[in-house]
């Protein structure tokens, strides 16, 4: 699944806080600054977490209390009717709906809503059930991969392979395995799937992303490679996107001081706008893998390049020597790279100082 431009996905998660008016501000924010997706986070908190999982650390740092997960998550979660109604708004403002579901009955319900891709999230990397019950949906999937490594990925790719190429129950990870290695399992995951290389905390340092992961991905498992972003600013995203990434996802908030576990690491709207705008830049910057002259440049290769010209007065007939000539703006007449081919002929004509020299 190859993402030509790149896919700029507006992650607004769960930084609605609960709020469904506050959920359609967000979209309005994605939509303005220019990005192709906004993504929220679909859930049923109890199906999610058990009562005893604790925050966080950052969730802990980031909320203000010390509760539960569960708690949290509860006072987050989006019903049926609000996803109807975020999905009719960014069709009003021309952005894509996406979501990540983190559980089945989720999944099931965002499933045929036509989502440009069925999202993975990284903790999830390793949940083989709703791998699986995602890649039977025969969708594109972006598959996150924050807190794993090669093994973790390539498990996973084994259990969205089988689900992608066969209908029938796996007896166990030999299926996984065999689907992977199936001519017929690669190509479906080359048709269907994007690695996202991430950090999982909330700001992520800079010194944690390890840029050159995603060439270490794409070579491994010959798929296009994507970063989801939970950095502060915008520079590591532009990298990425330089590096070859081929979706962008950011998390952005309307207010980075609202209490939430996702907010002080997210953008803000103008901050959003600015990313879409470098990343659209960027992307024209790339370019090609040629190396010639552009076409705008060429006019200037007669003002900036230099000829060969007289160094002082030369007489028809002279044989000319190195110190007859010179080296300078415009390059309309002979190149200086053929200097040495001129010494020792005999000047064409009369030169003054300055001239181009002709012959």
């Amino acid at each position: 699944m190859v993402h030509k431009p790149v896919l700029v996905i507006a992650e607004a998660g769960v930084n609605h806080n609960g709020s469904i008016e506050l959920a359609l501000r967000l979209v309005d924010v994605a939509a303005d600054a220019g990005a192709d997706a906004v993504k929220f986070q679909t859930f049923k908190a109890a199906a999610l977490v058990t009562a005893q999982a604790a925050k966080a650390e950052y969730q802990v740092t980031n909320t203000g209390d010390d509760g539960s997960q569960l708690e949290m998550l509860r006072r987050l979660e989006l019903s049926p009717a609000d996803h109807e109604q975020l999905l009719a708004h960014c069709q009003k403002r021309g952005i894509r709906f996406m979501s990540t579901a983190f559980d089945e009955q989720s999944l099931a319900m965002l499933a045929p809503l036509g989502m440009p891709a069925i999202k993975i999230p990284s903790g999830d990397l390793t949940c083989g059930p709703l791998l699986l019950q995602a890649a039977r949906l025969r969708q594109n999937m972006i598959v996150s991969t924050g807190m794993s490594n090669l093994a973790d990925i390539e498990q996973a790719l084994g259990v969205i392979a089988f689900g992608l190429v066969s209908d029938r129950e796996p007896v166990g990870r030999d299926d996984f395995d065999a689907a992977y290695s199936s001519a017929e399992g690669r190509a479906a995951l080359a048709e269907r799937v994007t690695l996202l290389h991430c950090v999982t905390q909330y700001p992520a340092p800079a010194s944690a992303v390890n840029l050159r992961a995603m060439d270490t991905m794409a070579a491994a498992f010959d798929l296009p490679v994507g970063y989801s972003d939970h950095t502060l600013g915008t520079e590591v995203s532009i990298a990425a996107v330089a590096r070859g990434a081929r979706v962008i996802e950011k998390h952005f908030t309307l207010d980075r001081t609202l209490a939430g576990p996702d907010h002080a690491a997210s953008l803000e709207p103008s901050q959003l706008a600015q990313l879409v705008a470098a990343i659209r830049n960027v992307e024209q910057a790339l370019g090609s893998s040629l190396k010639r002259p552009a076409a705008l440049e060429v006019p200037n290769r007669a003002i900036a390049r230099r000829s060969v010209v007289a160094a002082r007065p030369i007489r028809a007939g002279e044989k000319l020597t190195l110190d007859m000539l010179v080296a300078k703006r415009p390059g309309t007449g002979i190149s200086p790279m053929n200097t040495w081919d001129l010494l020792g002929r005999a000047a064409n004509r009369d030169y003054q100082p300055d001239e181009l020299i002709d012959s």
